[in-house]
């Protein structure tokens, strides 16, 4: 229905702006016409070649654009049939202006000279063309507005779907981790045990439920981190110091979920847990102004593949960073015997997708 009422307006608009200019082009012929009157005559002038103007921009609209746009037909006959159109158009164009508009509109007072004759043709040829053309146009840039908003609409989906796909990798990998924890206890009949099955289930509760949403709260992503970090704390004891710094002005700011757990995922999986002494890990987050800096090191041994922090957990929270956010860095150093990461998130550049 919008579509019909767009085309009527747009044919409104034509018929007065030709209705101005043929009461420009023949008023003055009509010396003695009063100017009521002669409006009406430019309304009929207006009107009268009408249906061959729209006969040839519909087809042009309905039948030619379509196949240029399906393909597989030549262009040869395409090109043939527009031509044909517009010669029947004009045909009935010359003889309707010959016949009705010069001989009874207009009262022969203006004279029309010969039906056919070329300069009478190319102007029937051009004011038919027109229309037809600028309708044409107009066709044309609205299908290539709506197909650069099916292709961004596209993207969005591809690169929602990539973020989800990420996030899920990412879920799993951490439930993991927390199994085999809760496996190595249940072997030694830890009496810790009971406690880490109750900090897994709030912790499982939170990803398969608060983690799916695009934004959480620092303090909850915060909270997280710290009941992970007692996890491992239960299993590690006097082995691994743990240092856990913050320094925020507000924690209520929005971060995407489970960003910055796989990193200190990462501290204990590829570091201290390889490390055959005393080893430690240090955390280190500070939010002034909506922008936060989260640092964390580890110690490593020196020979220890560390892969130059490009894991598979890195590379998916780097690859997380670049969908979610406009404004950070990432530096990652990997030293004889320590492992850092530095992060600096811009939190209030997330990207809406």
């Amino acid at each position: 229905m919008k579509r019909i009422w767009l085309h009527i307006a747009f044919w409104v608009l034509y018929v007065v702006q030709d209705t101005m200019l043929a009461y420009s082009w023949v008023g003055p012929s009509f010396k003695n016409t009063t100017a009521t009157k002669m409006l009406g005559i430019a309304v009929q002038a207006a009107l009268i070649n009408m249906p061959y103007k729209l006969l040839l921009t519909y087809f042009v609209l309905y039948v030619t654009i379509p196949k240029i746009s399906a393909g597989g037909q030549r262009m040869g006959k395409i090109v043939m049939e527009v031509i044909l159109v517009t010669v029947v158009s004009v045909i009935l164009y010359r003889l309707t202006s010959h016949y009705i508009l010069y001989a009874k509109v207009y009262g022969g007072v203006i004279p029309d000279g010969n039906t056919f004759g070329i300069a009478n043709v190319i102007v029937a040829t051009m004011d038919i063309g027109f229309i037809a053309g600028l309708a044409a146009s107009i066709k044309f840039v609205r299908i290539q507005l709506a197909a650069k908003e099916r292709e961004k609409s596209l993207v969005k989906e591809k690169l929602g779907a990539e973020l989800k796909f990420l996030r899920n990798q990412t879920n799993p990998h951490f439930l993991l981790n927390t199994l085999n924890n809760i496996y190595g206890l249940a072997r030694k009949r830890s009496e810790d045990t009971a406690e880490v099955v109750m900090k897994l289930s709030e912790l499982m509760r939170f990803i398969l439920y608060e983690s799916r949403s695009d934004l959480i709260t620092l303090a909850e992503e915060i909270k997280v981190i710290e009941d992970y970090l007692e996890l491992e704390m239960i299993r590690y004891n006097e082995r691994l110091s743990v240092g856990f710094n913050k320094s925020l002005d507000d924690g209520c700011y929005r971060i995407a979920p489970l960003l910055l757990l796989p990193f200190v995922e990462n501290a204990f999986k590829h570091g201290v847990s390889e490390t055959r002494f005393e080893s430690f890990i240090r955390i280190d987050i500070q939010v002034k102004d909506g922008r936060l800096h989260f640092a964390i090191e580890n110690t490593k041994d020196k020979d220890q593949q560390y892969h130059n922090g490009n894991n598979i957990g890195l590379i998916n929270v780097r690859r997380q960073l670049e969908l979610s956010y406009k404004d950070y860095r990432l530096d990652v150093h990997n030293n004889d015997h320590l492992f850092t990461v530095n992060l600096f998130l811009n939190l209030e550049s997330h990207v809406e997708i």
